[in-house]
């Protein structure tokens, strides 16, 4: 995690000075609490969180997020589900997303045959695959369990 962290504050810092933003220190703590999540984080979680350590408002985090997210160091997820969730870009395995659609809990999970896909995919129809994001709907286990029959009859 370091060694992402290290990159995405190296990225961030570049493009603060290309575009003549300030280098605060609140705007390091929300990249810094986005890596540190290690999965996906609503912007209000992060909020809560960094309002225990620093004096920062909503504004500075919903705004920070937008800056992490144009120079490439975040991604946003926009679920069927629930707000946004936010999670780091550097050094990321490639991985997928399991959705479920009762409950809202987000799964990630790896397999190689995810970056095949996408070289296939760009290959085939001449598109240069930049980032890529793959989500799965359906029923995590507990939910599942929950909506099973019991097997009682009722008289």
């Amino acid at each position: 995690m370091e060694k992402s962290l290290k990159a995405a504050k190296e990225l961030f810092t570049g493009y603060l000075c290309g575009h003549n933003l300030r280098r605060t220190a609140e705007r390091y703590a929300v990249l810094e609490e986005v890596y540190a999540c290690g999965g996906h984080v609503e912007a209000e979680t992060l909020f809560q969180e960094l309002n225990k350590r620093y004096r920062v408002s909503r504004a500075t985090v919903y705004n920070t997020l937008e800056l992490l997210l144009e120079c490439g160091v975040i991604l946003r997820h926009r679920l069927e589900t629930g707000p946004a969730q936010y999670e780091r870009a550097c050094h990321v395995q490639s991985h997928g997303h399991l959705v479920c659609t009762v409950c809202g809990k987000v799964e990630e999970f790896t397999d190689n045959r995810l970056n095949d896909l996408a070289a296939d995919a760009g290959e085939a129809f001449r598109f240069a695959v930049e980032h890529r994001n793959l989500y799965l709907y359906g029923k995590c286990k507990r939910c599942q369990l929950k909506s099973a029959p019991t097997g009682k009859k009722s008289v």
